[in-house]
């Protein structure tokens, strides 16, 4: 073990004096050789170096380049790649939002609204609202592009405290709960496809969603260019699913079977807590419409791509539910979605005969592309905030050949496969959306702030100031309706958790405090995964 240690920090220090000249980066811990000599973990593996950084074909001129950030600096020996281009950038949003959500949710939505007409007014209001979110995160995005999306915006405009805050919920609850209600609703529409009558066991449907946490693991962990080829084929793979519903809803249509939407507005206006909750609802289908500002160190040209795949993705994402829902109601009553535990594969069961097998496919298909992307994002916010020193150090880290953030990767599937052994998919949705809207709410107001904090700073895309403003308010809205209308302890115990990272914050960030046996736990799982810092700042003899 000692040999190994040494051989793998005196091929740091060689690779880190080849580069020290040109780096730009982060400060990070110094190791210590077993014979004294002193390195740092910015360098790489035996021979084998990184992949060759991708060059700017782009044009853009200096300021632009500026505002790439040096996240990715070529000349980095170790650093993430800008490989995330349009397509993949429309994909990713596109892939991660429409997930489980819309098979899932029309039912929940129906049950709190007990109407039609509300519930498409809400399907409507819910992709505005996303939409209205995204372009206010592209501005955030294209003034900071560092990975970590709300994480380094809070930085920017409030200072480490909050952003620690931020870092420590979505860390430890609300992608990891995000991951698995998805993989929950992946192995709930495979086994169904196995099942015929009774409801299939629930240790299955566990075990399954498991084996998909794993599989996807692997593939992010593997290459990133793998991970976002999963991402493209799924979704595309998932459009078509979609298309064979909007199709079928227009086929029932024209045969003049509209009857499940007249008289859309009949029923008990709901009151404000329940249409609060039923936006909980829909907003969970249109998850991830800020996902992409996770990862904008590997978008290609962030200061283009990144407003122009919102503008393409969220508005088409949109259009399908609005049709999704038209084609269910065109097939079954508001009732019988209600009764449903599979919207979908029902519809599939109607329409398609023989091949009513091909909606649980569809389906399975469309969460593990979205579990995909949404582990994708979550490694990034991980490996953004360690590198700060808001985490762990060993979660900044990068495979040294793959360039892949495999330790923050790993970290984020643990704690989603804890939850689902011991969760349901009912109660981390409502954990989930609560806990989400404080932090959106807490974007668009430091948004807001660096309007009048930083009014000089480039911003190659800006929005209205309108838009961050509704946002704002329309999320202390679902933040505070909900509680007043039904109090329930849950949302106390939530509050209680965002604000228990101070217990943390303080020691082990403010004050700088480190157990001392870290630094051996660091450099076993840096020798156990392979896995180096991106950047240095030590200089050599």
């Amino acid at each position: 073990m000692r040999d190994k240690i040494y051989q793998l920090f005196c091929l740091q220090k060689n690779a880190c004096r080849q580069n020290s000249d040109n780096y730009q980066g982060h400060n990070v811990p110094i190791k210590t050789a077993s014979n004294g000599t002193t390195c740092t973990n910015g360098g790489t593996f035996g021979t084998e170096g990184p992949e060759t950084a991708e060059t700017d074909t782009s044009g853009t001129g200096g300021m632009r380049k500026s505002l790439e950030g040096n996240g990715s600096t070529p000349n980095d020996p170790i650093h993430l790649q800008r490989r995330v281009g349009l397509f993949s950038g429309v994909a990713l949003i596109v892939g991660t939002m429409i997930g489980s959500g819309i098979f899932v949710s029309p039912s929940g939505l129906l049950v709190r609204t007990q109407s039609v007409g509300v519930s498409f007014i809400i399907w409507l209001v819910c992709g505005l609202l996303s939409l209205l979110g995204a372009l206010a995160y592209a501005e955030l995005g294209t003034m900071n592009t560092s990975s970590g999306a709300e994480w380094a915006y809070f930085m920017d405009a409030f200072g480490p405290a909050p952003a620690f805050l931020f870092s420590w919920v979505s860390t430890l609850v609300l992608k990891p709960s995000q991951m698995a209600i998805i993989c929950l609703s992946f192995a709930q529409y495979a086994v169904e496809a196995f099942v015929d009558e009774c409801d299939p066991p629930m240790s299955v449907v566990k075990m399954v969603a498991l084996v998909a946490i794993v599989m996807i693991l692997f593939v992010n962990c593997y290459s990133v260019n793998l991970g976002m080829a999963v991402q493209n084929i799924f979704t595309s793979a998932k459009l078509v699913a979609v298309l064979i519903i909007i199709c079928g809803g227009a086929y029932k249509l024209f045969q003049g079977n509209t009857q499940h939407l007249q008289n859309a507005f009949t029923g008990q206006t709901p009151s404000i807590g329940a249409i609060a909750t039923a936006f909980y609802t829909g907003l969970w289908a249109y998850d991830g419409w800020n996902n992409l500002n996770y990862v904008t160190e590997e978008i290609q040209n962030p200061s283009k791509n990144l407003p122009r795949s919102i503008i393409i993705g969220i508005p088409l994402v949109t259009l399908c539910y609005i049709l999704i829902n038209i084609s269910y109601l065109a097939v079954m009553s508001s009732t019988e979605m209600i009764e449903s535990e599979a919207v979908a594969v029902t519809f599939g069961n109607r329409m398609l005969g023989v091949l009513a097998w091909l909606m649980p496919l569809s389906v399975t298909i469309s969460t593990f592309g979205s579990a995909n992307g949404t582990l994708f994002a979550a490694g990034r916010l991980c490996f953004a905030a360690s590198r700060e020193g808001h985490l762990l150090d060993i979660l900044s880290y990068v495979h040294v050949r793959r360039l892949t953030p495999a330790p923050g990767l790993i970290f984020h599937s643990l704690i989603a496969a804890a939850m689902v052994l011991y969760g349901t998919i009912d109660s981390l949705i409502d954990f989930f959306s609560f806990t989400a809207w404080i932090f959106y709410g807490g974007s668009m107001l430091a948004l807001i702030v660096m309007r009048y904090t930083k009014p000089n700073h480039p911003r190659p895309y800006k929005v209205p100031l309108i838009i961050p403003v509704l946002v704002l308010i329309i999320s202390a809205y679902l933040v505070v309706a909900p509680i007043i209308d039904k109090p329930q302890i849950e949302y106390l115990y939530a509050l209680i958790f965002i604000f228990a990272g101070l217990i943390f914050y303080v020691p082990f960030v403010k004050l700088g405090m480190t157990p001392s046996f870290m630094d051996k736990v660091t450099l076993f799982f840096q020798l156990l995964l392979e896995v180096v810092p991106t950047s240095s700042m030590a200089m050599f003899d």
